[in-house]
């Protein structure tokens, strides 16, 4: 549910790019917002003199109230007042008790959100934050906003109803199962319709992202730790209901780092990595920098640096050439196969 206090500083753009439907609204109400886009609703009205506004009986608090309950209504209607399309972070303090150096950060779907930062310098803290919805009651004291609004409690109590996916560093499965057994039982505790399907998809992703191959008959035991992580990734991608999913240093994982973001970014996930890796931290749209605890800054990632990272990735793929061909025991000295 969306606040009258919230909405009244969204940008138009923001309105439009959450609520596409509101479009409606403004036309019913006979508004223009054509060049509205860059401004908040107070700067929307501002641009009316005092006659104008009698002419036309515009009053700007009664038309954002009525903006706010149109809204919450077709969310209602359209089912979608569980769905999270933005998560907020209001800013805490550090570990010396200084306030973080950011005003508000908006995720949005199909972002991706890169962490850096040096061991301890409190990303799992961040991720606690989001995790718990904390609300001034953590040691950050950070507050974490769903949809803009303070979210519901049933984000933070309920089992089944996880706002946070973690695929963390270290995954080891215990369960004696097929790969494929065990990727229908977590299918069916989600009660998934086309679960086969759903099945196949998921494997099938994972052999894409993974650097060998396995079968859906491959006891998940003796998957390597790689094809674990592909496994999970795609697993999580395509099953987990979670809308925010976050990764822990998926440059170790040995799988295609890029086809991952590529599968969790194609099913509108919020993604948020915490990575020591300068292709992944420049993959991000933005990234945090945590330093003593406290968000130091966000930085948000620029054409020149993407440029770099064009140059990185061609790096990249030139290492993992060289590794590749040490794994399959042949000699660097001969030429490199394309």
């Amino acid at each position: 549910m969306i606040t009258k206090d919230r909405l009244e500083h969204r940008l138009f753009d923001e309105i439009l790019r959450d609520y596409p439907f509101t479009e409606s609204f403004f036309k019913n109400n006979g508004l223009d917002i054509s060049r509205a886009g860059s401004l908040s609703w107070a700067g929307y009205f501002d641009s009316f003199d005092d006659d104008e506004k009698e002419d036309r009986a515009l009053d700007p608090d009664l038309l954002l109230s009525q903006l706010t309950e149109y809204i919450n209504q077709m969310l209602d209607f359209l089912d979608e007042g569980q769905q999270v399309h933005s998560l907020t972070i209001l800013p805490g303090l550090d570990k010396s008790g200084n306030p973080e150096g950011f005003d508000e950060l908006v995720i949005r779907k199909s972002e991706v959100i890169s962490i850096v930062g040096p061991t301890g310098s409190g990303k799992s803290r961040l991720l606690g934050d989001i995790e718990w919805v904390a609300r001034k009651d953590t040691p950050t004291k950070r507050e974490i906003l769903i949809n803009d609004d303070v979210p519901d409690t049933s984000w933070r109590f309920s089992g089944a109803k996880k706002l946070v996916a973690q695929l963390s560093q270290n995954m080891n499965f215990v369960m004696d199962l097929s790969v494929q057994e065990f990727v229908e039982l977590h299918a069916e505790s989600r009660m998934v319709e086309n679960r086969d399907d759903l099945v196949q998809r998921i494997i099938e992703e994972a052999n894409k992202l993974a650097g060998e191959q396995f079968q859906p008959d491959t006891p998940i035991t003796s998957l390597s730790g790689g094809q674990s992580r592909a496994l999970m990734i795609a697993d999580t991608a395509i099953l987990s209901q979670s809308p925010i999913i976050l990764i822990d240093e998926i440059e170790n994982a040995g799988i295609d780092r890029k086809k991952a973001l590529q599968l969790l970014l194609s099913e509108e996930k919020i993604v948020l990595m915490a990575t020591h890796d300068p292709v992944l931290a420049l993959m991000g749209d933005r990234r945090i920098v945590i330093k003593n605890g406290g968000i130091s800054k966000v930085i948000e990632t620029t054409d020149e640096e993407r440029t770099i990272l064009g140059k990185l990735e061609e790096l990249d793929k030139t290492l993992l050439s060289y590794r590749t061909r040490l794994r399959m025991g042949d000699s660097l000295i001969d030429p490199i196969q394309a």
